[in-house]
This record gives C-alpha cells, sequence and structure tokens, in this order.
C-alpha cells in the first residue's frame, strides 16, 4: 500500500487527528497548546521531589513518625509524601489549575467541557488516578491519560 493510499484510506474512515489537541479546539504550538511527554513528566517529577522534601522535613521536625526506627521511617515517609502529593495536587489545582512542578515547566490543566462536575470533584478524581499511576501512563493521541479522561481534563501550556 503507498503513502498516498493510506493517507486517502484515513481521510476517507473521517479520522480528523492532524496534531495533539485538535479534537478539543486547541492550538498546535504556544500557549493553549498539549506539551510534550517530557514537559509534563519533568513537573510531575518535581511535584514529586517536593512532597518527598516535605515528608522529610515533617520526619526531622517530629510531625511523622518521631519514635519510629530507621528502618521504619523510610516507607512511613514514603506514604506520608504520596498523601502530601495528593493533597497538594488537588488544593493547588483546585485553586490555581497548575502546581508548583508544573508550573515551573509551564504547564497547566484545563477542563475540555466533557463533565460538568465543579472543579473540586475533578480535580480530586484525577489525582487520586494519577496516585495510582497506571490510568496516568495509559493515554490517548491527544497524550490525555486516563485520570485526565474520567476528569474532564487536559494538559495545556501556558
Amino acid at each position: 500500500m503507498s503513502d498516498e493510499s493510506r493517507g486517502s484510506a484515513t481521510a476517507a474512515s473521517g479520522d480528523d487527528f492532524q496534531y495533539r489537541g485538535n479534537r478539543l479546539g486547541l492550538p498546535e504550538n504556544g500557549p493553549g497548546s498539549v506539551p510534550g511527554v517530557m514537559r509534563r513528566l519533568v513537573g510531575l517529577v518535581l511535584d514529586w521531589m517536593l512532597s518527598l522534601a516535605l515528608a522529610w522535613g515533617a520526619y526531622g521536625v517530629g510531625l511523622v513518625g518521631a519514635d519510629a526506627s530507621q528502618a521504619e521511617a523510610v516507607p512511613m515517609v514514603s506514604n506520608t509524601a504520596l498523601v502530601v502529593f495528593a493533597v497538594m495536587n488537588v488544593l493547588l489545582l483546585t485553586l490555581f489549575g497548575t502546581t508548583v512542578g508544573r508550573r515551573l515547566v509551564g504547564v497547566g490543566i484545563t477542563a475540555t467541557g466533557e463533565r460538568s462536575w465543579p472543579w473540586f470533584v475533578s480535580m480530586t478524581v484525577r489525582t487520586l488516578l494519577l496516585c495510582l499511576v497506571i490510568p496516568a501512563v495509559i493515554y490517548d493521541r491527544d497524550t490525555r491519560g486516563l485520570h485526565d479522561r474520567a476528569a474532564g481534563t487536559i494538559a495545556t501550556r501556558y
């Protein structure tokens, strides 16, 4: 099958994919466009590092696991970091539409209009599914993970 016949077969089937986000009415480049996976991954890693730092700080001042041994402290701090990450995401996404790490890399979260839920509910659903990891790594052609699809959101550039 030649490249021309493949292209016409795609056009004939009604496939309107041209670039990430075009089916949602987003621009191809610049502010409001869908960022690449690496940009979003860097923002996620920065948020996770901040959560770990806050959890270790809470352990250091005795707020978490004050009487725990060193062997018990690591899983306790890891679990605390996950809770801090989730709370930080829900609060910051609800209030500002971005988190600290995402803001540093220029990524925000935008509603697509697919859900009529209050923004807080969408951000809570999105964050809980993000913490499960698997829904976030399964994504479509617009690079929307299952967590974004369930919440009716999409990551966009600032």
